[in-house]
């Protein structure tokens, strides 16, 4: 792949740091914005799944445009504007980039899940999963979310600005594996909370991992933002529409493996 003309810039320890910080400002933002509506509904740190569903569907909002806001700012500071957002309708090359993303993750979901389940290893609870509890509605309510806000806003925090700020002093290709192991790095204090053991944790940050090597590699490769986020969004889609029909039809013995809804981003709530 092809080096960014700004590689020389920045050192790879400062760039590296930079973007690591604008993932923890991302985590913090979110824990402003959706600070209202917990003072508003207190059960949603220890009950969410028994709150109203618009509720719930405001507090996703809010989380996710927190990473916007963090995102937003920093352009700002940096004056580079909302010119440095790569955002254009797709070529018919970009649409085989989605095509080829959105089966890639499906891929990647089935072997992880297969190898996970071959191999017993354990791994994390999802916090997305006491949100949604069996309730259909907020399935299709979370479907419309991962399309115009979970995907969107991870997409342009996590792959617009961090992984494009990497490019400063890193390849393409090592800034895909470092953004994305930074956007595993800030879920390890929800999965320490909720994982079992420290396996459980590893294994699922190892999904996170991978999932996000998948989207990074499409924005490395078309510089559209618009491709690593329809693919994102439709990947959680698939995982949440068979969510729904395992609940419609009643099928027995249905587990939820934590990695089904790992794509979607660190609830920052301190629980």
């Amino acid at each position: 792949m092809e080096h960014s003309p700004q590689r020389l810039e920045d050192g790879p320890i400062r760039t590296t740091l930079v973007a690591f910080g604008l993932a923890v400002f991302g985590i913090a933002a979110t824990q402003v914005t959706t600070y209202p509506v917990l003072v508003l509904e207190p059960a949603l740190a220890d009950a969410p799944a028994e709150t109203p569903i618009a509720t719930r569907t405001v507090f996703f909002v809010l989380n996710f445009l927190g990473f916007v806001l963090a995102g937003a700012v920093y352009l700002r500071w940096t004056d580079r504007g909302w010119s440095f957002v790569d955002l254009r309708w797709p070529t018919r090359r970009d649409w085989r980039y989605v095509v080829g993303g959105i089966l890639a993750s499906i891929l990647f979901y089935v072997v992880a899940s297969v190898l996970i389940q071959a191999l017993g290893l354990p791994a994390a609870e999802s916090q997305v999963v006491d949100f949604v509890g069996d309730d259909q509605t907020m399935i299709l309510v979370m479907i419309a979310i991962v399309f115009f806000f979970n995907a969107p806003a991870e997409e342009f925090l996590f792959r617009n600005v961090i992984q494009k700020r990497l490019y400063a002093a890193f390849s393409r290709l090592q800034a895909v594996f470092a953004a994305s192991a930074i956007f595993a790095a800030v879920h390890l204090p929800v999965y320490v909370i909720y994982a079992e053991s420290g396996l459980a944790t590893a294994v699922s940050l190892s999904v996170v991992f991978g999932g996000s090597v998948v989207f990074g590699y499409l924005y490395a490769r078309t510089d559209n933002l618009v491709v690593p986020t329809v693919a994102h969004a439709a990947f959680n889609a698939v995982q949440f529409g068979l969510l729904y029909l395992a609940l419609e039809y009643d099928l027995e013995e249905v587990e939820t493996p934590s990695m089904l809804l790992e794509g979607l981003a660190v609830l920052a709530v301190a629980f």
